[in-house]
This record gives C-alpha cells, structure tokens and sequence, in this order.
C-alpha cells in the first residue's frame, strides 16, 4: 500500500472506532436521535459544516470553477451562507424549543398533523436517500481510484464505514465523526491551498497569470466564462442565475432537514447561534480555498480530464505525498460524513415518521430499522449506476420551494392552516419535481433555477389560497405561542454576550473582506487585464472592483441585524424577558413546596 492508501484507511478506522465508542453512551431514544440534546457548539458547527461539504464541494464545485467560473465564484459575496445564520435566527431556535426527534416531526407536532409528518418524512427519504446513494457511490469510487480496489470492494469500505457508527451510536456518533472529519479536511486544505499558491509565485502573481491564461478566456472576470457554449448568454444570465441559485441554497441551510436537524442536539439556543453563525463563516473560507485552488490548476495543467478530478490530479502531482495524501483522506471524510448524516436523517424518519401512528421505539429498534436501511442503499449503490439526476432533482432547491415556506411561516405565521402547510409542502416538491424532470427528459429546456423558483412560488401561492379558506385550530396557536417562548436558562447576560462575538466576526469579516479582495484579487487582475490606472489604483469603472463592496453590503447589516435579534430576545432587562424569568421562578418555588 502507498501513502495515500495507508492515510486514508487509518483515517477511515478512526472514525469506525470513535464513532462506535460513543454508542457505548448511548442509553435512550433521545441519545440516539438528538444526541441527548447536550451537544456542545465545536460539534454542532462541526456537524453543520461537515455535512454540507461532501464531494460535490471538492469535487464538483471545484471542476466548475476550474472550466470557466474562478473570477465569479471567487468574488460573489456568498449569499447562499447567510442561510446559516438566518435560518437559526428565525427558524433554527424555534424547532429546537418543540423538543421533537426529527425536523418532519416538528411539523407534525406544530400543526397537529400525522400526514404532514408524514410527507415531510417521504421527502427526506426521497430526497437524501438519493443524496445517499450518490454520495456513496462516489465515495466508494474514490476509494477504487485512489486505493487500486475493485469497485465491490470499495463501496463495501465506504458503506461499513459510515454504517457501523451511525446504526450504534446514532447522532452522538455522527456529529462527533463529523467534526473529525471537518477538522481534518479544513486543516487539510488550508495547507494544501497555501503550498499550491506559493508554488505559482504567490497569490497576486497567480491571479495576474489566470486574467492572461490562453484558452479560457474571461475566466478569472467577475462573471467567469460566458457566452457561446456556455448556459449563460451574457454577463446578466449569469447574474441571475448566481443570485437565484444563492437564495435557494440559502432557504437550504436555513430549514433544509440536514441542516435544521443538527439544532435540535444542540445544548442551548446560544450554541444554536454561535455554531450556526460560525459555520457561515467557516463555510465561505473552505469554498474560496477549493474554488480558489480549483481554478488556479490551469496554471498548472489546463487539460485535466474529468475535471472533476482537478483537487486529486493536484493532490498527486503538485505537493509533498504526505500533504497530498492527507488531502485526500480529507476528501474522503467530506464524503463519508455526508453519508453518515444522511443515512441518520433517513433512518429516523422511517422509524419516526413514515408510520400512520407513532411506533413504540426502543434504541435497538431503531437500530434494526437503520441497518435495514442502509442495506436497501447498498443493494441500490450496486445495482443503479452514478447518476447526477438524483443530485440535482432531490437535493437542495426542492427542499427550498417545498420546506422553505412552510418552515418560515410555521414559525411566523398566525393564519397557515394544517391543509395549507400539507398542501405547501406537496405543491412545492412536486411543482419543483416535475418542471426538473422536463428539462431532464429533454421535453422542454428551461433554466436550471426555473424549477426551484416555479416550486417556491407554487408553495407560497397555495399555503395562502388554502388558509384563506380554513381556521386555526387552538390547538395549532398555542403550540406556535409557547414556541415564541423564550427558556429561562437562555435568558442570561453572560451568554448572551458570548453569543454576540459570533455576529461581530461576522462583521470583521464583512469589512475586511472587501479590502483582501481588492489588494489580491482585483489588483493584480487588472495588472493583468491592464485595466489598472496609470497611478497603479484600482480601477473602479470594472465589476471585478464593484462587486467586492457587496461583501460588505451583504454581512455587515445582516450581522448587525443579527446582534440587536440576539440582543433583544436573550437580554435579561427586557420587560418580556423579565416577566418570563419571574414566571419561572415562581414556578420553581412552588415545585420545592
């Protein structure tokens, strides 16, 4: 075996036994599900990151940028993660307080609907469990190319892998696994991304080579390659696209159920904050570094086939093996992680959720119900080839036009009825479905953001007809009215305080960004371009320089929103706060009579 061999199936291993260790913790159904709802904000935002960054990131993400849009996504400000904060503002929190085990069985509780439950639990089967299948397949791909096994074999690795710590320790193992395998392919790519750039000279000089790069033209521009054999005719296409696109991933991270799911382990709702908020941030680091040093690869070969291979090619061609092949392990985690908290999300549901009545679940039950699980995937992985349909149909956008505003507006919303959320929830995954498989069956092309946006509009459209038409139960206004409830144990200076660093950074972030961006971005492409005015200043007349203000446009006043949103609502002075602290202790006092 090589290096690369030996690094990955030692990193493999110890995700196997740590994973399985934390099993031995776990004693109830609560454990199992919701990791006793105690976990700590390292691990929720390790949770948080590590399953959102699978091989579509490292991979995927990695080739586009490679083939033609570096310049755009380098320079876009990153709408899609402000979902991650937003989300535990104003949806994250809230689910948390209903005490539920899974995302689908909090729509249950809020509007007092088994079938809601229900279709809310069909569509994480559906949809992740073909994010599942891929993400396996994928994996075990990798570990095929990369180890020298057949296929079998490897997906037999890949699968055992994740399996063995999910199906025992249930959410303990994954999170903990998960923020393992966020540390090591955070701490991976940052070394690998800072050997590749001083191998090209540095990053201003790198980024001069890539505005002159023959061949792909306008790839390192704001709006990359565009134009003939591209999907965007013009500059403007592309815009629409990248926003349209950014806004429904954004809805994704804010109430999609692999991400919303891993607020409800969390400790309390200032871990909930800090770790959502943080994982913005961490978020858009790792994607400029792997869309960074995907791009930059033309510099060193312009021609690597699949594309999709650029990070592996570089990984075995372009740094010291050791770091390479820590690189690659941490390839390999992104996708194992993914696995693991998918087929978690997918096991829960069908034993919580699927059922016509609630079933009497004990944790080897549900065990059980997770092995069998992930043994219908891996029948499936071997006998249905890859194929990024599944991708692209049931992950991300359908979850943001059929949960996103059913999930908002069950939060803030006094008039959505139990039929409209029903009948919301359906209308947005099938109306975003069925468009998708049009333009995928070649009946009629339309633009990739056209059934996420058909979906939404769909979604909101009959959530509005429906409750126009129906009542509130008093049951559904009171389940919302304690939601609105903020717990007395959150309600604490101290904390509070603590939480406000995470927007602050945010903040940091927001105002520096902008300047980084022009001094080693901007600069050195106009040096290139020659655009640079004579003084040598940045020229402010290109959207290379325009667009970077939108970094501070974007962040700063969300962050500051976020600050007087966490301020007002956990600030022991408030009248309100005040009147609940006072509540509970009276309440506490006469529980000691």
């Amino acid at each position: 075996m090589d290096l690369f061999s030996i690094t990955i199936a030692v990193s493999i291993l110890i995700y196997i036994i740590i994973g399985s260790y934390a099993g031995r913790s776990v004693k109830k159904l609560e454990d199992y599900f919701v990791a006793g709802r105690q976990a700590p904000t390292l691990l929720i935002l390790g949770t948080l990151v590590a399953s959102v960054m699978s091989t579509s990131i490292f991979m995927g993400e990695a080739a586009f940028t490679y083939d033609g849009q570096f310049g755009a996504y380098m320079l876009f400000p990153g709408i899609a993660v402000t979902g991650y904060m937003l989300g535990a503002l104003f949806f994250g929190v809230y689910i948390r307080r209903s005490r539920v085990p899974t995302v689908a069985d909090y729509f249950g509780h809020r509007f007092q609907s088994r079938r809601i439950q229900q279709f809310a639990g069909f569509t994480i089967i559906l949809g992740l469990g073909g994010y599942l299948l891929i993400v396996t397949q994928g994996a075990a791909l990798l570990l095929s190319d990369l180890m020298g096994l057949p296929f079998v074999a490897s997906l037999i690795i890949a699968w055992f892998s994740y399996t063995l710590f999910t199906m025992y320790a249930g959410s303990k193992g994954v999170i903990i696994t998960d923020t393992l395998m966020f540390l090591l392919f955070m701490t991976a790519t940052v070394f690998f991304v800072a050997y590749i750039v001083e191998g090209f000279g540095g990053i201003g000089t790198a980024i001069t080579d890539m505005a002159q790069l023959e061949g792909k033209a306008g790839i390192a521009s704001w709006t990359g390659i565009v134009g003939e054999g591209t999907e965007w005719s013009t500059p403007l296409d592309y815009v629409i696209w990248a926003v349209v696109m950014d806004i429904a991933w954004a809805l994704v991270y804010a109430v999609g159920p692999w991400q919303a799911s891993r607020h409800l382990m969390a400790r309390d709702e200032h871990v909930v904050l800090r770790a959502a908020i943080l994982a913005c941030f961490c978020v858009i680091v790792l994607q400029m570094l792997v869309y960074g040093v995907g791009g930059l690869m033309n510099l060193a070969k312009v021609d690597i086939t699949p594309s999709e291979t650029v990070l592996i090619w570089a990984a075995k061609s372009m740094v010291p093996e050791l770091l390479g092949a820590l690189l690659l392990a941490g390839i390999v985690a992104a996708a194992l992680s993914s696995a693991s908290t998918f087929l978690s999300l997918v096991g829960f549901s069908i034993s919580n959720d699927i059922g016509s009545k609630p079933l009497a679940l004990t944790v080897n039950a549900s065990r059980k119900i997770m092995l069998i699980t992930s043994l219908i995937v891996l029948v499936c992985c071997y006998f249905f080839p890859p194929n990024i349909f599944w991708f692209m149909l049931f992950i991300g956008t359908v979850f943001a036009s059929s949960w996103g505003p059913v999930g908002l507006m069950s939060i803030w919303s006094k008039r959505i009825t139990k039929d409209a959320a029903f009948w919301g929830m359906f209308s947005g995954f099938f109306m975003n479905v069925i468009p998708a498989t049009i333009d995928y069956l070649g009946i009629y092309h339309m633009p990739e953001y056209y059934p996420a946006v058909i979906g939404t509009l769909a979604s909101i459209a009959v959530i509005l007809f429906v409750s126009a038409r129906g009542k509130v139960s008093r049951e559904e206004k009171c389940y919302r009215l304690r939601l609105h409830r903020t717990p007395p144990t959150d309600i604490d200076r101290t904390k509070t305080l603590i939480t406000l660093l995470a927007p602050l950074g945010l903040i940091v972030y927001g105002i520096i960004m902008p300047l980084l961006l022009l001094q080693y971005y901007v600069i050195p492409y106009q040096i290139g371009t020659g655009e640079i005015l004579p003084d040598g200043s940045v020229n402010w007349a290109t959207g290379e320089a325009l667009i970077t203000l939108t970094v501070f446009m974007l962040h700063v006043p969300l962050a500051l929103m976020a600050m007087k949103v966490i301020w007002d609502r956990y600030n022991p002075q408030t009248k309100s706060n005040q009147k609940i602290l006072l509540r509970a202790h009276w309440k506490e006092r006469t529980a000691q009579r």
